[in-house]
């Protein structure tokens, strides 16, 4: 099969791709995804999707839509193995996430334009960002409205997320209604990706579902689900297609122009490294002969670390599994069924907030997430009894960790090392993040739904006390970014168009490019380097 692009992975980059790039009638593209077709109740219901990211169900692993990764053993969190859930399915993880529509700080595109990454400045992506977008509040100069990605309020969001709110302005931070004018310092309620017409009003809308759903019919648009990519096809440092198992059978497709590779940071530099693109000590270690050596590949990995405070509660009005809890629960399944506007549409993670952990600094550095109800070790404990909580994490990081081989075989899971508290710096921060949390938690009015508070933080004293609660259960809030990193130094893998340095037609589109992590949830940027991508390569078509 001879397609104009192939593109490697259907997640939020992919999507996007696939349906930017067929527009245009005479361009033919294969999409190229590992998992299936991404449009099951379980992705669709926000309160079903909760089982996406379990990974062990009475005793034994399960993945549901998921890669389900996990770590090497990390030093940092006292030799524990970080669990690492990735979107498995038309979508990504976008058909598995919270949903929540974030775009990050002015200043952190600023700082990409400023590493030698001309046009990825604030100015130069928020058109991008706007045209992505089809926001229920309309279109201003920080919206639209005509984009396939569906960005809606959320559709009954829990009393207890009020009270979260109340408590943090009664402590002087500022409310804020949008946190996506690229000034994100303050509290209030997250916008999601939902859907927000009557038909499907409350479902998620995945990149999948705003983007590739509505053209699988265009004649120039070939989806294969199931095809886990081997490597690429390489003729010299040309890329000529990919070489995937689809059905038991191993399988080419050629690209006339380019290959765009879409896997995700876990996912694309393993991609590339199989190909014979990478570090060429390391690939040479695992057997693979080197075609281009980019030392690059899979570096300069960043993750947010994410630490919970969880408390139980009084009041019924959270989601457990309790009695009143499954009886709530059901009802508002059946209200969703109806009209969308229920609790199964939650986010779970419904009150946001972007704070400074100290007045000289220039942007928030700490993101809150406030749950309605118990999350913890990633949902693999389950809340069997009422409660809430809320999590903290540090939005720019200093450790930079690595994705690597661990073996030649495509099927072994990459080798993942998030670092996480390597520099010092991310561990004070955090400790400073989490005192200021829990001073919010600790204020009236939430302070009168707690009961108790659980693992006992509220023993926690000292900066050594916090400390071990840290390294104790801290883990990744799923934002791994930069392993194929823009710029313009020796550690850069792709330039500012995204083309891979030293290889022709072959790009990589998705988190991985970023040369540094932005501040807060790493969806929406996603999807906009995509939309960026998209024009550069159209445009690249006509010289």
């Amino acid at each position: 099969m001879d397609f104009d692009y192939v593109i490697v992975g259907g997640g939020s980059a992919g999507s996007v791709l696939a349906r930017r790039l067929t527009e245009d009638p005479d361009i033919s593209v294969c999409l190229l995804e590992a998992g299936g077709g991404g449009n099951s109740l379980l992705i669709r219901m926000m309160l079903a999707g909760i089982i996406n990211i379990q990974s062990d169900f009475l005793g034994r692993k399960v993945r549901i839509n998921n890669w389900g990764f996990e770590t090497v053993p990390q030093p940092g969190l006292n030799g524990r193995r970080g669990y690492q859930p990735r979107g498995k399915a038309l979508g990504g993880s976008s058909a598995i996430n919270a949903s929540l529509y974030i775009r990050g700080q002015r200043e952190d595109y600023d700082e990409w334009a400023n590493l030698g990454n001309d046009g990825w400045d604030w100015d130069s992506v928020l058109p991008y960002f706007k045209k992505s977008e089809n926001n229920v509040r309309g279109s201003d100069d920080f919206h639209g409205d005509l984009g396939p990605l569906q960005v809606n309020d959320q559709q009954a969001p829990n009393p207890i997320t009020d009270a979260f709110l109340d408590a943090a302005s009664q402590l002087q931070h500022r409310r804020i209604d949008d946190f996506n004018t690229g000034d994100q310092e303050g509290v209030g309620k997250y916008q999601v990706t939902q859907f927000h017409h009557a038909e499907k009003n409350g479902e998620r809308c995945s990149a999948a579902a705003g983007y590739l759903f509505p053209v699988m019919n265009r004649p120039n648009l070939t989806v294969i689900t199931r095809a886990e990519v081997k490597r690429l096809l390489l003729e010299g440092k040309r890329v000529a297609g990919v070489l995937y198992r689809h059905k038991g059978e191993n399988k080419e497709v050629k690209a006339k122009r380019e290959v765009l590779v879409c896997a995700g940071a876990l996912k694309s530099p393993q991609v590339l490294q199989l190909s014979g693109i990478g570090n060429g000590a390391d690939l040479a270690a695992q057997g693979i002969d080197v075609v281009h050596d980019l030392p690059g590949v899979g570096q300069n990995l960043q993750d947010h670390l994410d630490f919970s405070l969880i408390y139980k509660t009084h009041s019924k009005e959270t989601m457990a599994i309790t009695p009143r809890g499954v009886f709530d629960s059901t009802k508002s399944i059946l209200r969703w069924f109806k009209d969308g506007k229920s609790s199964a549409a939650s986010p779970v993670a419904e009150g946001a907030a972007f704070l400074k952990t100290s007045p000289t600094l220039d942007r928030p550095d700490i993101q809150l997430h406030f749950m309605m109800t118990i999350v913890d070790d990633h949902v693999r404990k389950l809340p069997w009894s009422h409660g809430y909580s809320c999590h903290v994490c540090k939005l720019r990081p200093e450790s930079r960790g690595s994705v690597f081989l661990q073996s030649s075989n495509p099927q072994d899971a990459p080798g993942i090392d998030p670092a996480f508290l390597k520099d010092p710096r991310d561990l004070e921060t955090m400790i400073a993040g989490v005192r200021m949390t829990r001073d919010i938690m600790m204020n009236a009015p939430l302070v009168d739904y707690m009961s108790a508070e659980a693992y006992g933080t509220n023993l926690a004293v000292t900066d050594a006390d916090w400390e071990k609660h840290i390294r104790d259960r801290a883990d990744t809030i799923y934002h791994p970014v930069g392993t194929c990193k823009m710029g313009v130094d020796d550690m850069a893998v792709v330039d500012a168009e995204l083309k891979v340095k030293g290889m022709e037609g072959l790009r990589v589109v998705d988190a991985s490019v970023m040369p540094n992590l932005i501040s807060g949830n790493t969806n929406a940027p996603t999807m906009m380097i995509a939309e960026k991508a998209a024009d550069m390569i159209k445009a690249a078509q006509v010289h």
